[in-house]
């Protein structure tokens, strides 16, 4: 069992600092930045067979990570927005399972990869710009009833670029 929990998550759990520095928030925004080459690296020259393998038994192929984070970042930079412009908006979570199951998750990857280019442009632009009093600003979770602050969100976001990174190395490397 714990060698499925290590297939799972390849670098460990999202913990985030007791205390959020600037620091923190810059080394994550650059995670961010660069994940849209560092995926497009992590995937180049694979065939449509190899996009078909799977980082752990019964876990996503490398394909549906790929549409996952596509999809997954689209709904972030959304949540940032509503945060930034609303009072502790509930956001809507979305059951991520399901949507792998989709027919579109079936496409090539290339239309998720743009889709990351172009979100992490404007994400990074808006991250660059947010100021003390918009990293305080929160949403609420409602499936955990949990209040998440944006400078936290960045934090998880850096984390899950990286945990999907690790998923596709393993699974190409298997």
């Amino acid at each position: 069992m714990a060698d499925l929990e290590n297939l799972k998550f390849p670098i460990g759990k999202f913990n985030a600092p007791e205390c959020i520095t600037p620091t923190h928030i810059k080394s994550w925004i650059e995670v961010i930045k660069d994940f849209p080459k560092r995926i497009q690296t992590a995937v180049e020259g694979l065939s449509p067979e190899e996009l078909e393998k799977t980082y752990r038994p019964n876990g996503w192929t490398i394909r549906q990570v790929v549409h996952h984070c596509a999809d997954s970042h689209i709904n972030n930079l959304i949540r940032f927005k509503l945060a930034l412009t609303e009072n502790t908006p509930t956001i809507k979570p979305y059951a991520e399972n399901l949507w792998a199951e989709l027919a579109d998750y079936n496409t090539p990857i290339e239309s998720s990869l743009k889709i990351l280019e172009g979100i992490h442009e404007r994400w990074i632009e808006l991250l660059e710009h947010l100021n003390e009093t918009d990293l305080e600003k929160k949403f609420l979770h409602p499936e955990s009833n949990e209040l998440i602050a944006l400078k936290q969100n960045i934090g998880i976001y850096a984390w899950h670029c990286n945990h999907h990174l690790a998923h596709i190395l393993i699974a190409r490397n298997s």
